[in-house]
């Protein structure tokens, strides 16, 4: 989608602090860090929201991925959170799928 924010991350066109990329995926630091590690996790592909994700295999990696970046970031003996937001009622403020990982500090229920 050529409007869509995360598309254009994810080709390139705007610039971003990348912490992982593959053919599938990319994770970029949040500008607006909610925690000390905020990371986000999307698709290359666009998908609007989870609900409408139908690929298995796709989100079991990125679930992994989530996981390995928390321990290349130094968060995972402490602990982290991972954070999807789900359509408008959710939270969701970008219509591309995407994953916030967040550590670094305790964080509040």
């Amino acid at each position: 989608m050529s409007n869509c924010l995360f598309c254009r991350i994810a080709t390139g066109e705007i610039p971003a602090q990348k912490v992982f990329e593959d053919e599938t995926m990319l994770a970029f630091r949040d500008i607006h860090p909610k925690a000390p590690t905020h990371i986000l996790l999307i698709p290359k592909q666009h998908i609007a929201t989870l609900a409408d994700a139908d690929d298995p295999a796709l989100l079991g990696n990125m679930m992994q991925r989530v996981r390995l970046i928390a321990e290349n970031e130094g968060i995972a003996e402490a602990g982290y959170r991972v954070v999807i937001n789900v359509k408008e009622g959710g939270g969701q403020e970008i219509f591309h799928l995407h994953i916030h990982l967040l550590g670094g500090k305790r964080l509040p229920f």
